[in-house]
C-alpha cells in the first residue's frame, strides 16, 4: 500500500500486478508506463509483465498474484479510502476466484478502511459476488469504468452486484456516454486523460454526466480536465486543473460526503 496523488482515495493497495487491454479506455493506460519503471526499478513484482510497441508501453497479459501484499492494509491503523489494485484488475480472468476470495477476507477484516474496487469486468464481478460473497460487506465499494457510450453497458452488469457502495468512474471520458440509468448508482467520478499521448475531452460530455448525476441523485466528483483543458487546448495537466462549473467538485456517496454540497442531497 502506498500513499497516492488519485484524488478521490487516500491509498493505494495492490495484490495483483499486470493486465490486459480490454477496451479503448485501456490504450493510455498510466499503470502500463509504471510497471516498466518499477521492473526498472529492481522490483520483481513487475518483472515482464509489458513490452514496448512503437513508443508505447504494453501489457504483455500476464498478471501475478502477490500472496505477501494480503496484510499490508492490516498494518495500517488509521482508516483510509484504499483503492484495490490501481495497477491492475481484481476480476481480470488471470486473477483467481481463491485469491479475489483472500482480498474480501482482508477487506472485512479491516473494517476502519474503506476499499474501492474498480473493475473493467464487471460481468465478472457480479458473478463472484454472487457466488462467493454471502453478506454485503459495508466498507467494500464496488465500481466500474465507463469510458464511452460504447462501454456504458457495463452499468448493467454492476446494478446486479450487491454492495453498500456502486460507482462509475467516467475517466479517461473519451466520448459521450449518452443516456444512462444511475438509478441504484452512488457515486460518479468524471475526469479526462492526461499524458503525452492524451485524448481530448468535451465539456458537453462533462454535462450530460452531470446532468444525470442531478435527476438520479449521484454524487459527483470531477477529477480533472487532464491534459486538455475546456477550451480545447493542450497544456499540462496542473495548469487545466480541475474547476467545472466554477468550482471544484469532491462529492462523496451519501454519508462520506465532506464538502456540504452537490447532488448527492445537499445541494
Amino acid at each position: 500500500m502506498s500513499e497516492t496523488q488519485i484524488e478521490w482515495t487516500d491509498a493505494t493497495w495492490n495484490p495483483v500486478a499486470g493486465c490486459s487491454v480490454i477496451s479503448a479506455g485501456c490504450t493510455n493506460c498510466y499503470a502500463m508506463e509504471m510497471a516498466r519503471r518499477l521492473e526498472a526499478m529492481g522490483i520483481d513484482k513487475y518483472a515482464g509483465l509489458t513490452r514496448k510497441s512503437g513508443k508505447r508501453t504494453v501489457w504483455k497479459g500476464i498478471v501475478r498474484e502477490d500472496w505477501s501484499a494480503l496484510d499490508i492494509p492490516i498494518r495500517w491503523k488509521r482508516p483510509k479510502k484504499i483503492f484495490v489494485n490501481s495497477m491492475s484488475d481484481l476480476f481480470h480472468e488471470g486473477v483467481s476466484d481463491r485469491f479475489i476470495s483472500e482480498v474480501w477476507s482482508v477487506m472485512k477484516r479491516t473494517s476502519h478502511h474503506h476499499y474501492q474496487i474498480l473493475t473493467k469486468r464487471p460481468e465478472r464481478m457480479a458473478a463472484f459476488v454472487r457466488k462467493h460473497i454471502k453478506e454485503i460487506v459495508p466498507n467494500v465499494w464496488l465500481g466500474t469504468s465507463i469510458e464511452n457510450a460504447e462501454n456504458a453497458p457495463r452499468v448493467v452488469s454492476l446494478k446486479t452486484v450487491p454492495a453498500a457502495i456502486r460507482f462509475i468512474s467516467f475517466e479517461p471520458l473519451i466520448g459521450p456516454v449518452g443516456a444512462i440509468d444511475l438509478a441504484g448508482i452512488h457515486w460518479a467520478i468524471v475526469g479526462g486523460e492526461s499524458g503525452r499521448f492524451a485524448r481530448p475531452i468535451r465539456e458537453e460530455w462533462i454535462d450530460e454526466i452531470y446532468e444525470q448525476c442531478a435527476s438520479y441523485n449521484t454524487a459527483f466528483f470531477f477529477k480533472q480536465w487532464g491534459t486538455w483543458g475546456k477550451d480545447n487546448k493542450k497544456r499540462s495537466k496542473k495548469a487545466n486543473g480541475r474547476v467545472y462549473r466554477g468550482r471544484i467538485w469532491n462529492d462523496m456517496p451519501r454519508g462520506l460526503d465532506t464538502t456540504g454540497t452537490g447532488p448527492n442531497g445537499s445541494r
